[in-house]
């Protein structure tokens, strides 16, 4: 008889306190609306949210949270815990909240069970939790409950059958609910007291109304409205709007907006192809502001439709080269601006990277974009340190604060967008700055990035070496990035990663950060892999669905040791072993040329090796954190050959101590011991001859043929006080096997730079003996000229040798050898580059602080003394202990001046380029990535520098010591 009063309680009591209409009397107590007349009719949380704010809602989760643990406990009172009748509970309180109260049922279904079955709720809710962080959709993930909910139960409770069966039938209830009612998380408006019938009938009929609040396909609503629902997503003011994705239904459209004097709409266009990347389309489509009334608003939705069609507009896709597509409408309630205006986070013009430009005026920012008046102009000069500030250049009746504060709206977007330029359209209405719109500035697209460029192939680059290093550089990262998207990565074009700008070396940052979120890593993966940038969060949704091709790449990354070592015995050794005992100056053109072919056959995959296993390398350390002083480079040929050199000169030191620095190769040839130092040095050199002061240009010259660069680095050495051995600490237990795992690929990292070099240096000396036929043939003019020609020229030179042909040789070579000398003047080289076009060089910015500068952090250590600028090596003064060397980039060459410097500051460069290496190897600070340095430091200029923080103190004292 218990058991049977306990089961009519459940399947009457309930029913009934499923109907309790708690939420709908906290909504109408709080906030004075009636949640059944207004939205979907739904008196749910989500109405609650939606219709009644934070507040309200929280108190409506509260008090169904309550409804279902009162169920289960209801039933837990007549039949124990953990019963079937907890579930049967739950079922009738549903039945009764969706028949009378118009709700899913939802909240109390997930406290309900919580309290029934805390193991399988618990399960369920991380497996959710997880899912909509990477899937972004709560559809999916509302569905994917039902599915897992009896999942578990199945896998936890396979034997209770009528458990099981009542899971089902709740999920299955819920399911069905869900199907019936639709979301107010998506309504059109917010105040439309239309009744919920006539709600439902549109909802169910048409879904072509989207909310700015939604998630929104570009593809489907334009990159406008896309654009604008992620922006307020991620926090930023922008006016309530919704997006008619078409136009088919307009009467029903009508009943959901009650537009009038007090709250006008405006309607715009968001056509698919416009504001995007490609395409702004500015001023294309129309516009209609101050609708206040039904009539004007069924206007303006055909005024805005029909301009898609409009000639002008279809002659600008046709020259955009646009295809054809759609329009969508976006309908929003019009900002009363104080002040409006537009914002560029770069200047489109100088392409400044520290100035945000503002144009502005009183009133609506209709005004500003119409080019019908002249705004008010303005110059935020932003400085990106860790305490960031604006100065403002420019006045007018737009108050300074808030021009400041548009200044770090745009770069506050442009930093969402990961650096790409932003247009943003913005109005103040006295108490909200309104973001109207924003989209990348195209005239300033792609990106060009001379960061990680300047360390692969620094300095000022010839046609040759860029005809031969782009297509093999390119290539293979086009094949690392095939490895991950596979058949996707067919669209892409990777022989634009990278680029030349006045003869220097640029990647493309946007197609990069493009290529990497494709991948589902952050945009600035490369730069966190070779210069400790900092990521952005990663795009867990991609990333999850690239995880098949990570995983394959990931594979790669493990095998690399073992790869190498196959290909290096059984390509490159036998490559090398065949170069080197081919006779170069007994060889035909054409013979030369097979050679330089089987050095660009060895190269590629050697490339391959050279990319990969630095990114390897700083991966591991990165994800290890293993510092660099617990690294040994040793195995690099510019740290090997400068162990090996500081050995000969320690040894010569103890044998003859009285040498003189000015004519120490002449007195070593004057005894027998000396004679034997020569020769250990003429060892030295055949072994590490192929070296150059920059190793992956061929048109520098090698250290065999300009020996002059390793005899001052020994003498040099002589003249220092004996220093002690470089030891790398070892780590014991666990750490020490996590150091050795990236100590593995930092030494892996070390020969394939040696093969690299070496393959490098055969391939100089394979060029140089072709244009000494070529000079005798008189086909070139003078030494040097080879360089000034590409590759697939010098083929065509093999083959054709008549005279027409030699002069319109000559007038090649002759003004890229002009064109590469002016570019060799020009010592400001900007960053980046916006466009393909780079800006005339600006003299330096007048933003920097004449107190500290703030670079990357290469090598520990601090040092004081005078500057000293260095652009090239040519007229090397003298340099001492209290000399700060201020270079554009280094390589191997700078090697002899950091031995006797008491710093080193470079413009460009990382923790794992050449002369970061070299200074960790002989503990002197260094600071890298200092933009402008060798402009903004002056000779004679007291400094104070922190290799350690990468920090560096100026002084105004120019003064000569």
């Amino acid at each position: 008889m218990f058991e049977l009063w306990g089961a009519l309680i459940i399947l009457i009591g309930c029913p009934l306190l499923g109907t309790l209409p708690l939420i709908a009397w906290i909504t109408r107590a709080l906030k004075g609306r009636q949640l059944a007349k207004v939205g979907t009719g739904n008196v749910s949380v989500s109405a609650a949210f939606y219709h009644g704010g934070r507040v309200v809602g929280i108190l409506a989760v509260l008090s169904e949270a309550l409804k279902g643990i009162v169920a289960v406990f209801i039933a837990r009172a007549f039949f124990g815990e953990g019963s079937t009748w907890e579930l049967v509970a739950l079922i009738a309180l549903v039945v009764g909240r969706y028949s009378i109260g118009r709700g899913a049922g939802t909240t109390n279904v997930v406290w309900g069970f919580l309290v029934h079955d805390p193991l399988v709720a618990g399960f369920t809710a991380l497996l959710a939790a997880t899912s909509f962080i990477l899937l972004r959709s709560r559809k999916l993930v509302q569905y994917g409950v039902l599915i897992l909910l009896p999942l578990f139960e199945v896998i936890l409770h396979a034997e209770d059958v009528p458990r099981i069966m009542a899971v089902i039938a709740l999920v299955s209830l819920l399911g069905w609910i869900y199907s019936q009612i639709p979301d107010d998380l998506s309504l059109p408006t917010q105040g439309a007291e239309t009744g919920s019938q006539g709600m439902l009938e549109f909802w169910r009929g048409d879904q072509a109304i989207l909310s700015l609040d939604s998630q929104l396909d570009a593809g489907v609503v334009g990159q406008k409205a896309a654009t604008l629902s992620e922006i307020q997503r991620w926090g930023y003011s922008v006016p309530k709007g919704w997006v008619l994705a078409s136009v088919n239904n307009p009467e029903a459209v009508l009943k959901f907006f009650q537009p009038s004097a007090l709250s006008p709409l405006v309607v715009r266009s968001s056509a698919i192809g416009e504001d995007s990347e490609q395409a702004s389309a500015a001023g294309q489509y129309e516009t209609v502001l101050n609708v206040t009334n039904h009539e004007a608003l069924q206007a303006a939705i055909a005024q805005v439709y029909s301009s898609y069609y409009h000639p002008t507009a279809v002659q600008y896709r046709r020259d955009r080269g646009s295809p054809e597509a759609a329009m969508a409408v976006l309908i929003q309630q019009q900002v009363q601006g104080v002040y409006s205006g537009v914002a560029f986070s770069r200047d489109p013009i100088t392409q400044q990277s520290d100035i945000v430009v503002i144009e502005a005026l009183p009133g609506s920012a209709t005004q500003v974009v119409s080019g019908r008046v002249t705004p008010e102009q303005y110059r935020a000069f932003v400085t990106e340190a860790e305490n960031s500030s604006i100065q403002l250049e420019g006045t007018g009746q737009v108050p300074p604060a808030l021009v400041k504060q548009v200044a770090y709206l745009a770069r506050s977007i442009e930093k969402r967008y990961h650096g790409i330029p932003q247009d943003i359209e913005w109005s103040y209405d006295g108490q909200n700055l309104w973001v109207l719109q924003a989209r990348p500035i195209t005239t300033l697209l792609p990106i060009w990035t001379r960061k990680i460029a300047a360390e692969v192939i620094p300095g000022v680059i010839h046609p040759l070496t860029w005809s031969i290093n782009r297509p093999l550089t390119c290539g293979v990262w086009g094949d690392i990035f095939t490895i991950v998207l596979g058949e996707r990565a067919l669209g892409l074009d990777f022989t634009a990663t990278a680029t030349l700008h006045n003869s220097r070396a640029y990647f493309n940052a946007s197609l990069l950060g493009d290529i990497f979120l494709r991948m589902g890593l952050p945009p600035e993966s490369l730069e966190f892999l070779t210069r400790g940038a900092k990521l952005s969060r990663p795009p867990l949704k991609s990333t999850w669905e690239n995880l098949p091709g990570l995983m394959r790449l990931l594979k790669r990354e493990l095998r690399l040791d073992e790869d190498f070592k196959r290909d290096y015995y059984q390509l490159f050794v036998p490559g090398l072993s065949q170069l080197a005992t081919e006779p170069i100056d007994q060889l035909q053109p054409v013979q030369i040329l097979a050679r330089i072919d089987l050095i660009l056959e060895l190269l590629h995959r050697g490339t391959y090796y050279s990319i990969f296993a630095p990114l390897s390398a700083a991966l591991r350390q990165a994800i290890f954190r293993v510092k660099d002083k617990n690294l040994d480079n040793s195995i690099t040929p510019e740290v090997a050959v400068l162990r090996s050199l500081n050995a000969l000169a320690a040894d010569t030191k103890q044998i003859l101590p009285d040498l003189e620095p000015e004519i120490v190769f002449e007195q070593l040839a004057q005894t027998p011991a000396g004679e034997k130092i020569l020769f250990d040095f003429s060892e030295l050199l055949q072994d590490y001859g192929y070296l150059s002061e920059v190793g992956t240009d061929i048109a520098v010259p090698t250290w065999k043929e300009h020996p002059q660069y390793l005899k001052q680095l020994f003498v040099q050495l002589l003249q220092r006080d004996p220093q002690p051995a470089v030891t790398t600490p070892r780590q014991r237990f666990f750490w020490g096997k996590l150091q050795r795992l990236v100590q593995r690929r930092f030494d892996l990292k070390g020969r394939v730079t040696e093969v690299y070099s070496r393959l490098l240096g055969e391939l100089r000396w394979s060029f140089i003996a072709l244009e000494q036929i070529l000079l005798e043939s008189r086909l070139l003019q003078q030494t040097g000229d080879i360089f000034f020609l590409e590759i697939a020229e010098i083929r065509d030179i093999v083959t054709n040798n008549d005279e027409e042909f030699s002069y319109q040789l000559s007038n090649i070579v002759q003004l890229r050898r002009s064109q590469f000398l002016q570019d060799q003047e020009i010592t400001q080289i900007p960053p980046l580059v916006y466009g393909n076009t780079p800006p005339h060089p600006l003299a330096p910015s007048a933003l920097y602080s004449d107190q500290i500068l703030q670079g990357i952090p290469a090598s520990h250590g601090q040092a004081e003394g005078r500057i000293k600028v260095l652009r090239n090596l040519q007229n090397i003064p003298e340099i001492d202990r209290n000399t700060i060397l201020v270079v554009p980039y280094t390589d191997s060459g700078w090697a002899p001046l950091l031995l006797r410097a008491g710093g080193l500051i470079a413009e460009a460069g990382g923790r794992l380029s050449h002369g970061a290496i070299v200074a960790r190897e002989y503990g002197i600070p260094a600071v890298m990535d200092v933009r402008g340095a060798t402009w903004l430091l002056q000779d004679g200029q007291r400094v104070r520098i922190d290799g350690t923080r990468g920090l560096i103190e100026l002084s105004n004292d120019l003064r000569p010591e």
